[in-house]
């Protein structure tokens, strides 16, 4: 029998400082695994020498595959891109930046060998963050979880393997705007956690930026939950229940207390109220909107701008 073929799928984004360094500890890794392998890096776009280091890996080995966009797509689509590409038996996704530890590799293996279709790092501590961060996300993670109307795992991200049969299911869903931790659980294939501490970046700095982590938590909420949608039938319970009282607080002062309430003043902030929460969910409904317009297009998720050890 022709032994299982893994695929590494490294998405990469200005990452000079640190990539010698990625691909000799990815490479050792992969080797003590015994099985053969590939190591497919994405770079989205990046202008700095990331390329140019690419392009030399690339030449002195010929199981590393290169696929270079023509402007930044953004992380999830780099991921989507490799899986596109990827040959192996299993893929497993992870970052240039080592905050996830690839010496973590063979044990994914070991558990995807033992019959798991998908093992996920499932992170104890996030070593090297701000506090900001680190509140921030168990905090999302945490009311997505408590939104979404499939159990999406605290505190992961995409570092994962993925069985071949749950990258094909992966592959046929071609949305925009895509947050593959939400996919993969929609899915409901055999999911493993890996726990681990998430290590500090060995150098660099990280490329996510807030508006970034926003925009991959609108994604996160807006893709895998209708609640928001769902929001203003209680707001309009509570209005109500807060007119009733408000009406029966007036009444009760005008009639035992003998004090009038100026109504002029209950109707304007009423009134200033309601067109806060209207205009406030209108915006919440235009999002979802705006992705049905995106989707709509049907453009590519994608462009290459060149190719490395590939066959095409």
């Amino acid at each position: 029998m022709q032994p299982k073929l893994l695929s590494l799928i490294i998405p990469v984004y200005y990452e000079e400082e640190v990539l010698p360094t990625s691909y000799q500890r990815m490479d050792s890794v992969m080797r003590s695994i015994g099985l053969p392998y590939e190591i497919l890096y994405i770079n989205d776009g990046s202008r700095d020498g990331t390329m140019r280091i690419l392009r030399d890996l690339a030449k002195a080995h010929p199981e590393v595959k290169v696929f270079s966009f023509s402007r930044n797509f953004g992380h999830q689509i780099a991921v989507t891109c490799g899986m596109d590409h990827a040959k192996g038996d299993a893929m497993i996704i992870i970052d240039a930046d080592l905050q996830d530890p690839p010496e973590l590799i063979p044990k994914m293996v070991q558990m995807w060998q033992e019959g798991a279709d998908i093992v996920y790092g499932k992170r104890l501590q996030r070593k090297g963050e701000t506090l900001f961060k680190k509140l921030t996300a168990a905090v999302y993670y945490r009311v997505l979880s408590s939104m979404s109307a499939y159990p999406i795992p605290l505190d992961t991200g995409d570092f994962r393997l993925l069985d071949r049969k749950v990258a094909n299911v992966f592959l046929k869903m071609r949305e925009k705007a895509r947050f593959l931790r939400g996919m993969s659980a929609w899915m409901g294939f055999e999911a493993v956690p890996l726990e681990y501490v998430r290590e500090e970046r060995a150098a660099g700095h990280t490329k996510y930026t807030l508006k970034k982590m926003l925009s991959l938590a609108a994604d996160g909420i807006l893709n895998f939950s209708a609640t928001p949608l769902e929001l203003p039938l209680f707001f309009g319970v509570a209005l109500g229940v807060l007119g009733v009282l408000g009406a029966i607080a007036m009444i009760v002062c005008t009639a035992v207390f003998g004090t009038a309430c100026p109504q002029w003043l209950w109707l304007a902030v009423g009134f200033s109220f309601l067109l806060a929460v209207l205009f406030g969910f209108q915006g919440i409904q235009g999002f979802y909107l705006g992705r049905m317009y995106d989707e709509l297009k049907d453009r590519p998720l994608y462009i290459l701008a060149e190719e490395l050890n590939t066959d095409r």
